[in-house]
C-alpha cells in the first residue's frame, strides 16, 4: 500500500468516523426532543444533579467539548454559576466515555447492515420517530465504516521500522504520551476521535497499554482546546469556566500519570488480550476516578480561577443576553435560548409600557427618560433575535423547531410594536407635562380600568409563549372583548364630556390617543397568545391522529 493510500485510508476513515458520530448524536438529540430542551434547566445549587446533567447531555450530543462550550456560553449569559458549571463539566467527562465504549467492539463487519437499514428507513419512513432511530442507526454503521477503514490504513504503518522507534520513544516516556494526546486532540478538536483511533491502532496490535494510557491523558487536556477558544470575546466569568475544565483536567492527569502501571494491570485483567477494550475501559477508569476524587475539591478549584482571573463580569444588558452563536451547533439548546430572549424581551417591553402609563398618569419625567433608554435596548433585542433565527435557520431543523423560528419572527415584531406604543404614550405624557393639561376624575378612573385590562392581555401572551401556564382561547378572547368593549364605551362618554364642555378639547384628543394606543397594545398582545394557542391546539390535533391511526 502507498503512503498516498495510506493517507487517504486514515482520511477518509476519520471523516467517516466523526460524520457517523455527527449523524448519530444529530438522531439522538432530535429523538431526546424538548427533554434535552430541559435537561439543563434542571442543574442547581447541587453539584451532583450538574455531574449527572452534564454526563445525560454529553452521552446524548456525543461531545464532551460541545456540552462545555455550551456551559461557557450559559456562564456568559448569566445563566448558570460557576459552582453550578463545574458539576456539569465534570459529568461531561463522564458522558464522553461512552463513544469510547461503544468503537471499542469490532463491529465493522456488521456495519453495512446498519447503513443499509438506516438509509432505507430514511427514504421510506414518514414518522419523525422512526427517521430518528434511522439516523441514528445510518450514524451507528458510518462511524464503525470509518473505524474498519482507519484499522486497515493504519495497519501497514504499524508494521513499518520508523512507527516501532516512535512507539519504543514514546511508550517509554508517559510525558511523551501525554503531550502526543494532548497534540492530537487539540488538532481533530474531538477526544472521542483520539479515542478513535487509539482504538484502531490498538485493533491492529501496534500499540499496548504501557503507550495508550497516557496519550488517553492528554487527550482530556486537548479536549479543553474547544472551550478555551469559545471563551475568547466573552466574559471574565466565562473565561473562567474554560480555564476551570481546563484545571479540572490537568490536575486529573497529574494525579493518575505515576499509576500507568496500575492502570494497565487493572485493565487487561478486566479485558485480557484485547486492547481495544482495554483503551475504552482505561477511558471509562480515569475519568469516573477523576469526578470521584476531584468533587470534594470542586470548591477550591472554583477559588483557584477565581484568584487567577479576579472580579465578577456584569452581564451586559444592552442587547440579547442568552443567544451566543457557539449553541448553534445543538439547534434544540439554541431554540430553547431564543424562547428565553423573547421572553426577555416581552418582560422589558411590558415594563416599558407600565413605565410609560406612569409617565402619564403621575406626569413623571423620569419614567419618559427611562422608557426612551428601555427602548433603545428593545430595538437591539430584536435585531440580535432576527438575526440568531436567521442563522439558526440555515441548520437541520426538527418540524417543532422550524414552527418555533417561524412564530418567533412575528412574536418580536409584536413585542416591538408594543414597545413602540409605549414610546408613543409617553410622547403624549410629555404633551401633558408641557400643555400642563388636566384630566378629569372620572377619565383617570376610566383609563386605569382599560389600562388594567391591557396589561392582564400581556401577562396572558407572556404566560402562553412561555409555555409555565396553559392560556386558554377562552381567556384570550374574554378580555380582547373586554378591552374593545371598554374602548368604545369610553369613547363616547369622551365625547359626551366634551359636548358637556367638561375637559378641554386638547385633554379630549389626549384621552381619545391613548385609548386608541391602548386598545393596540392589546391587539399585539393578543397575537401573541392566539399564535401560542393554536400551535399547540395543532400539535394536540395531530396527537390524536396519531393515536387514532394506531
Amino acid at each position: 500500500m502507498s503512503s498516498f493510500e495510506i493517507f487517504v485510508g486514515i482520511f477518509g476513515g476519520l471523516g467517516l468516523f466523526l460524520y457517523g458520530m455527527k449523524l448519530m448524536s444529530d438522531g439522538l438529540e432530535s429523538a431526546a426532543g424538548e427533554k434535552l430542551k430541559g435537561i439543563l434547566e434542571k442543574v442547581t445549587s447541587n453539584r451532583f444533579i450538574g455531574v449527572l446533567v452534564g454526563a445525560v447531555v454529553t452521552a446524548i450530543i456525543q461531545s464532551s467539548s460541545a456540552t462545555t462550550v455550551m456551559v461557557v456560553s450559559f456562564v456568559n449569559a448569566g445563566l448558570m454559576s460557576l459552582s453550578q458549571a463545574i458539576g456539569v463539566i465534570m459529568g461531561a467527562n463522564i458522558g464522553t466515555t461512552i463513544t469510547a465504549q461503544m468503537v471499542s467492539f469490532k463491529l465493522d463487519t456488521i456495519a453495512p447492515i446498519f447503513i443499509g437499514a438506516g438509509a432505507i428507513l430514511i427514504l421510506v419512513a414518514k414518522k419523525k420517530k422512526v427517521k430518528d432511530v434511522a439516523y441514528i442507526a445510518l450514524g451507528f454503521g458510518i462511524l464503525f465504516l470509518g473505524m474498519g477503514t482507519m484499522s486497515g490504513a493504519l495497519k501497514p504503518i504499524a508494521e513499518t521500522p520508523a512507527f516501532g522507534e516512535f512507539i519504543i520513544v514514546v511508550g517509554n516516556n508517559a510525558i511523551l504520551g501525554l503531550l502526543t494526546g494532548l497534540i492530537m486532540t487539540a488538532i481533530v478538536q474531538s477526544s472521542s476521535a483520539t479515542t478513535g483511533i487509539l482504538v484502531a491502532l490498538a485493533t491492529t496490535g501496534a500499540i499496548d497499554m504501557r503507550l495508550a494510557f497516557p496519550v488517553i491523558l492528554g487527550c482530556n487536556i486537548g479536549t479543553c482546546v474547544t472551550a478555551l477558544l469559545a471563551s475568547v470575546g466573552a466574559n471574565r466569568t466565562a473565561k473562567k469556566a474554560a480555564l476551570m475544565h481546563l484545571f479540572f483536567n490537568i490536575f486529573g492527569a497529574i494525579i493518575f500519570l505515576p499509576f500507568v502501571m496500575q492502570v494497565t494491570e487493572l485493565v487487561e485483567v478486566i479485558s485480557p488480550g484485547n486492547v481495544a477494550r482495554q483503551v475504552a475501559n482505561a477511558h471509562t477508569i480515569f475519568n469516573v476516578i477523576v469526578t470521584v476524587v476531584m468533587f470534594p475539591l470542586a470548591g477550591y478549584i472554583v477559588k483557584l480561577v477565581n484568584v487567577i482571573i479576579p472580579g465578577d463580569s456584569k452581564v451586559e444588558s444592552k442587547g440579547a443576553m442568552y443567544l451566543d452563536k457557539q449553541l448553534l451547533a445543538t439547534p434544540m439548546i439554541a431554540s430553547s435560548q431564543v424562547v428565553k430572549e423573547t421572553i426577555r424581551m416581552a418582560e422589558l417591553a411590558k415594563s416599558n409600557f407600565e413605565l410609560s402609563m406612569r409617565a402619564f398618569l403621575e406626569s413623571n419625567q423620569e419614567c419618559i427618560d427611562k422608557v426612551y433608554e428601555n427602548e433603545s435596548i428593545i430595538n437591539t433585542i430584536e435585531k440580535d433575535i432576527t438575526d440568531y433565527l436567521i442563522e439558526l435557520s440555515q441548520h437541520e431543523l426538527t418540524e417543532e423547531n422550524a414552527k418555533l423560528v417561524s412564530e418567533t419572527y412575528h412574536t418580536i415584531n409584536d413585542i416591538e410594536r408594543i414597545g413602540d406604543h409605549a414610546e408613543n404614550i409617553v410622547e403624549l405624557a410629555s404633551v401633558r407635562i408641557y400643555n400642563k393639561l388636566e384630566v378629569s376624575e372620572d377619565a383617570l378612573n376610566e383609563i386605569n380600568e382599560i389600562y388594567s385590562s391591557t396589561l392582564e392581555s400581556i401577562d396572558l401572551s407572556i404566560k402562553s409563549y412561555s409555555n409555565k401556564k396553559l392560556v386558554s382561547l377562552k381567556q384570550i378572547e374574554m378580555v380582547e372583548r373586554k378591552i374593545d368593549d371598554l374602548e368604545n364605551e369610553f369613547r363616547n362618554n369622551n365625547i359626551k364630556r366634551l359636548s358637556a364642555k367638561q375637559c378641554t378639547a386638547s385633554s379630549g384628543v389626549i384621552f381619545f390617543d391613548l385609548l386608541s394606543n391602548l386598545e393596540r397594545v392589546g391587539d399585539h398582545a393578543n397575537n401573541i397568545a392566539r399564535a401560542r394557542i393554536q400551535d399547540k391546539n395543532n400539535i394536540m390535533l395531530k396527537l390524536n391522529e396519531a393515536s387514532l391511526e394506531v
